[in-house]
């Protein structure tokens, strides 16, 4: 695993650990964290990231939308293959 997608890790382990202390502060606001600190609170996605990517190298924050829950931070991709 490359160093970026480490550091990424380590931020989305810092969200979850924390994420009812940040849902109390933050509700439905978007966090950049960056080396375990959210370093910026945004009411947008787009907001977050345009003011991230000037302060820091893309790949080495991690933009978070604040909610409760594990829907924020998991995904499913639904796949039309067929497996035989």
């Amino acid at each position: 695993m490359s160093t970026k997608s480490n550091n990424l890790k380590k931020e989305l382990d810092y969200y979850i650990a924390n994420q009812d202390e940040l849902v109390k502060k933050y509700l439905d606001k978007y966090l950049i964290i960056k080396d375990e600190v959210v370093v910026g609170v945004y009411d947008s996605e787009l907001e977050a990231y345009n003011d991230g990517k000037k302060k820091f190298d893309l790949g080495t924050f991690l933009i978070q939308k604040c909610v409760p829950g594990t829907d924020s931070y998991t995904q499913v991709f639904h796949s039309r293959a067929i497996f035989n």
